[in-house]
């Protein structure tokens, strides 16, 4: 047992200190005399010894604190406790949204080996019994809840969960005796919508219509299928309007439950540990009419929204309407926290993460305001669009096989994706890197193509550039650099000289100069600024008024050239 357990004395050298490691041993009763040793030597004002005892099957240590004395509170008054969410004293407090939501955290575990959400625990007595039986959950959530509630509230632990445990005894009395009494309304036999109009004027409805949703879902062998139980449920909801909006209320609750779990969600969804497309399909869910508006006119969008089949088209139809706004809220909560996670959307395919990241920007905004507000989305995406910009992801985006134009064009896709002022500069550096690079400079001038088509090429890229969201300071002197590259492209070809040269008609080569000179068949810079003069030189020649006047399309190209040069 001796290389399991061990001893450390801390001690608080002044008060207000830090508690900082004095000693360590295998011996209690050496770490209690050095204690008491180094207390009354004067060397320390508090001093606390624990003893540490290892897991063998987590292999870390659970420290208990076995002696403390001195002014172990440092010297200082506690601070006093200001807006505390008040304790849970009544059994009807564990049925607030925020009491399921700790006992869904507290019971985790349980709950899903069982299957179960916190409010069939609430509503279900077979449940109750199977916890009370296991003997050390209900226990350990009690110490899990007691320990930091009583340190911030400044109670004392075993008050806290005593108080907890009557809590317990009391709302499990309850249950147990409003099913023995037989109060707890069978809706497979009654019918679920005359139940629900039948306790209308009922003031414990809530709790008598979700015991008869708990039971009626039971049966269910997996999540989806609890989930196609709970719509059976809505489509029989009585019409009339107070016991309708009863019958829903009960739906509702145990419906984001299931929807807001990780476990709910994709045995919904069938999407697998694949985030992109179970983000893309919660979002489809989710956004109603307005995304799917968006999948019919946007095509990249429709690409990356997958189907909705069974049951999650049945829910999504009723999410819809009005109806069942928590789940709509929940389902939204699951987006945003994924968002702002570091998960990969698509860890193997670093081009489709880029595409369904776009994919849900437009849809997310386009639902902006019904489903998440619009500072949220923008918010996301921000923390979303850091993770695209890490070395790790920009090497699996560019691979190893793509050309140095291929990977700037795909820098370029990136930087028009990424959201926020720091993003949007930091792609900027990613861009100049690549731009800048020995590399892309060699290929283009000595890369296969022909000089019009590099050209061309390179007119692509600038265009893209100021499409990309980037601010003026950033992608000016990229452009520059672009226009200088094709400089020195025309320079080698000597393609200009060919050009004014060429044996073709007057109108052909003035065309051809014109769209070089307005950036439309080439970059702007040395190769514009070049072919703008070779164009007015040839279009001043004698010969050229009468191929002209036969030519207004290429008339009208150097009208526009000179309306160009005029407001430059």
């Amino acid at each position: 047992m001796s290389d399991q357990v061990h001893y450390e004395l801390f001690v608080r050298r002044k008060v207000g200190a830090q508690w900082t490691l004095d000693m360590a041993t295998e011996i209690r009763s050496h770490a209690l005399a050095q204690a008491e040793e180094v207390l009354n030597s004067g060397r320390a004002v508090a001093v606390r010894v624990s003893k540490e005892t290892l897991d063998p099957d987590t292999r870390e240590y659970r420290s208990i604190s076995i002696f403390t004395k001195g002014m172990v509170d440092g010297g200082k008054p506690k601070k006093p406790v200001e807006e505390m969410e008040p304790l849970c004293v009544q059994p009807a407090d564990l049925y607030t949204a925020h009491a399921r939501d700790r006992i869904g955290r507290l019971l985790e575990s349980w709950l899903q080996r069982h299957k179960a959400t916190p409010f069939e625990l609430l509503h279900r007595p077979d449940l109750v019994e199977k916890l009370e039986a296991s003997g050390t959950d209900l226990q350990h959530a009690l110490q899990k809840i007691a320990i930091p509630e009583a340190e911030a509230r400044g109670m004392s632990v075993h008050e806290l969960i005593r108080n907890f445990q009557g809590l317990v005894e009391r709302s499990v009395a309850n249950l147990m005796k409003a099913f023995k009494k037989g109060q707890l309304p069978d809706l497979d036999k009654e019918g679920f919508a005359k139940a629900a109009e039948r306790l209308t004027a009922d003031p414990d409805r809530a709790f008598l219509l979700g015991a008869g949703v708990a039971a009626s879902i039971a049966p269910a062998k997996d999540w989806s299928e609890k989930i196609a139980r709970l719509l059976d449920l809505a489509d029989a909801a009585p019409a009339e309007p107070k016991a309708r909006a009863a019958a829903l209320a009960a739906i509702e609750t145990p419906l984001a439950e299931i929807i807001g779990s990780k476990a709910g969600m994709a045995d919904l969804l069938n999407t697998a540990d694949d985030l992109g497309s179970t983000l893309a399909a919660m979002t489809r869910l989710a956004g109603g009419s307005q995304v799917e508006m968006l999948i019919k006119v946007e095509a990249s969008v429709r690409a990356c929204m997958p189907e909705l089949s069974g049951t999650a088209r049945r829910l999504g139809q009723w999410l819809c309407g009005d109806t069942f706004p928590t789940v709509r809220a929940s389902i939204a909560r699951r987006v945003l926290k994924e968002l702002n996670g570091v998960r990969r959307l698509k860890p193997t395919d670093a081009e489709s993460e880029i595409e369904h990241l776009r994919a849900l920007a437009m849809s997310l905004t386009a639902a902006a305001g019904r489903i998440l507000p619009a500072e949220d989305i923008t918010a996301a995406f921000t923390t979303r669009s850091k993770t695209l910009l890490n070395g790790d992801f920009i090497e699996a985006l560019l691979g190893r096989d793509r050309s140095a134009r291929e990977e700037i064009v795909m820098l370029i896709r990136l930087a028009e994706n990424v959201m926020g002022a720091v993003n949007k500069r930091h792609a900027a550096r990613w861009l100049s890197a690549n731009i800048q690079a020995m590399r892309f400079e060699k290929e283009m001038r000595q890369g296969p193509d022909t000089p019009s088509v590099k050209l061309a090429g390179l007119a692509a890229l600038q265009k893209s550039l100021t499409r990309s969201g980037l601010v003026v300071e950033d992608y000016e002197p990229l452009c520059a650099k672009l226009g200088e590259v094709g400089g020195m492209v025309e320079a080698d070809a000597r393609l200009l000289s060919l050009l004014v040269r060429a044996p073709a008609p007057l109108p052909q080569r003035l065309s051809l100069l014109a769209k070089l000179a307005m950036g439309e068949a080439g970059p702007t810079g040395p190769v514009a600024d070049r072919a703008r003069l070779e164009a007015l030189k040839l279009a001043r020649a004698p010969e050229a008024r009468e191929a002209l006047a036969a030519s207004p399309e290429t008339l009208d190209l150097l009208k526009g050239l000179v309306q160009q040069q005029q407001a430059a």
